[in-house]
């Protein structure tokens, strides 16, 4: 009798798995293996396509666009996400301490940016960062420095392009931290009450170890999707000054709207996504997730 619900209770798993599974093969694993296959040719919507081996990986490692684009959106990951974890991170434990109507309000709040269109944030920032009229450069005069040209000069651009990022994130990553702040046992902060513990003791022994499959998840998502990031690069700056907001993803953008053979831009795909395994593999090492504590 055991075994038969063991058997049907399976069963229904599989059955229920059917619908994503499918889904995946059409829309995820069928689309990779082509592309792979692709990515060896000189493939072209006009005309017959040509074996070429591994020439378009060569061409993409040798192209010093490519390697800048990465360390682009690697820079530009650094600039978003420690500060949307950081931030997240404090607010979050402002909304706890709040009582349920104020905190209710102000989680919807601030998720709001969050279902904003990245295009409407990208001409939203682009007034604020205007030279003549922006209310950047208003800011600034008040303490007596001139105009800036945020979007124009190279050391202002990538900064300046990061600070709608973080906005738009921000809302989503403090929800998130603050379900895991929710799920530690008041118990853990209870007992350390009793032993003396301060606050800065709390947050080092029990907040942070007890937050970390959270922080594993918000890291590993944050940098992957910061350095796909595309809208903002394309209509802030489209790339430039000087293709220092050119991230990889406008990279491969630009090779597919401008070449008329689309091996190379798969072959940057491609790549691009061995640069995100990459960097989630570190992620997981640095943080040892299987000793991850839970609460």
């Amino acid at each position: 009798m055991k075994k038969n619900k063991t058997r049907l209770d399976n069963m229904t798993a599989y059955t229920m798995l059917i619908p994503i599974v499918v889904l995946l093969t059409i829309f995820v694993v069928i689309p990779f293996v082509y592309a792979l296959y692709v990515s060896f040719y000189d493939w072209s919507f006009y005309q017959e396509s040509q074996f070429v081996g591994w020439k378009n990986f060569s061409n993409v490692l040798s192209d010093p666009l490519f390697m800048k684009a990465i360390v682009t959106g690697l820079k530009f990951a650094l600039f978003v996400v420690p500060a949307q974890m950081i931030l997240a991170f404090l607010f979050a434990h402002v909304i706890r301490s709040m009582g349920t109507k104020l905190s209710g309000f102000v989680k919807t709040s601030i998720y709001i940016p969050t279902i904003i269109s990245g295009i409407v944030a990208s001409i939203i920032f682009v007034f604020i960062f205007d030279y003549n009229a922006g209310l950047a450069n208003v800011i600034v005069n008040l303490f007596g420095v001139e105009n800036q040209a945020w979007l124009a000069d190279v050391k202002t651009a990538l900064g300046s392009m990061a600070l709608p990022a973080i906005w738009l994130g921000f809302g989503i990553t403090t929800l998130i931290m603050l379900a895991g702040l929710l799920d530690i046992p008041e118990s853990y902060y209870e007992a350390a009450n009793l032993e003396g513990a301060g606050s800065w003791t709390k947050m080092i022994h029990i907040t942070i170890p007890l937050l970390k499959n959270v922080v594993l998840f918000l890291l590993i998502t944050g940098f992957t999707g910061a350095i796909q990031q595309f809208e903002l690069s394309l209509v802030m700056t489209g790339g430039g000054p000087l293709d220092e907001t050119t991230t990889p993803n406008l990279y491969i953008f630009n090779h597919f709207r401008n070449d008329v053979l689309v091996g190379h831009s798969i072959a940057s795909a491609l790549l691009l996504f061995v640069v995100l395994g990459s960097i989630s593999a570190i992620i997981f090492k640095v943080l040892n997730s299987e000793k991850a504590v839970d609460g």
